[in-house]
């Protein structure tokens, strides 16, 4: 039975692979619509099949009249592989691996010698870490942060959820800075391992391991979005009627 919510799907086609939100009322036919400026695979062309978290078999989404068939006939499930190729009797040829597309870098020596940029701004203006008190200034965060993690017993071990969603629980695997991922330097990060596959990978981040989860139940996130308690593992079998809920 098709829902309300949006559903968070990996789409993953021969030239891209980006996730994306489906709205479970779409037709097949407006889905594919969308679908054409992410993968470059005209909608007449495409062919989609679904697959499943942890699951090997494919289904193929298709029907005869395209144009009133919702896509939410479909077992949408969040961060599942939604595929797109080009159908057997297509003369369409699809777009290259982005991998296999040189691509133009400048050097960064270059950059600095633009006029106009944002980096010119922001050393005109002396504004993130061209201002003279940025050490002073992020030694100060870094203390408010870890301060947040000392208030809301954020520790290993813990069991927690994503104040943002109050449906993601898990526990946590991981306290510590990331220097790879954006923000304030020397700052702590959590890392959870998630009770359902709804995360963005499996304790690794830009190819360093923090921790060790199964694919997809792993996330990292800021302390002010962790929320720590005896939080019990939902239960979200297929019988459980808070699944109509979720």
């Amino acid at each position: 039975m098709a829902t309300a919510q949006d559903v968070p799907l990996l789409i993953i086609s021969t030239a891209s692979s980006s996730e994306r939100r489906i709205t479970p009322s779409w037709t097949i036919s407006l889905l594919k619509a969308k679908l054409e400026p992410i993968t470059g695979i005209p909608p007449a062309a495409q062919k989609l099949t679904l697959r499943l978290p942890d699951q090997s078999e494919e289904t193929v989404i298709e029907a005869a009249d395209e144009g009133s068939v919702e896509i939410g006939r479909w077992p949408l499930v969040a961060y599942a592989e939604l595929k797109v190729t080009t159908t057997g009797d297509s003369n369409f040829a699809s777009l290259p691996p982005l991998s296999s597309v040189e691509k133009y870098t400048m050097p960064e020596s270059e950059y600095e010698k633009l006029s106009g940029t944002v980096l010119a701004q922001k050393k005109a203006q002396q504004v993130g870490r061209f201002n003279p008190k940025a050490p002073e200034i992020r030694e100060m965060k870094v203390k408010e942060i870890v301060e947040e993690v000392r208030k809301r017993n954020i520790a290993v071990g813990a069991r927690c959820i994503l104040s943002n969603d109050s449906s993601r629980r898990g526990t946590i695997r991981f306290v510590g800075p990331i220097p790879s991922l954006p923000g304030v330097q020397d700052a702590p990060w959590v890392g959870i391992e998630l009770d359902e596959p709804t995360g963005r990978n499996d304790g690794s981040v830009n190819g360093v391991r923090h921790f060790t989860c199964e694919k997809n139940k792993g996330v990292f996130a800021r302390p002010e979005k962790v929320g720590v308690g005896d939080f019990e593992e939902l239960n979200l079998d297929e019988d459980d009627p808070q699944m109509e809920e979720i």
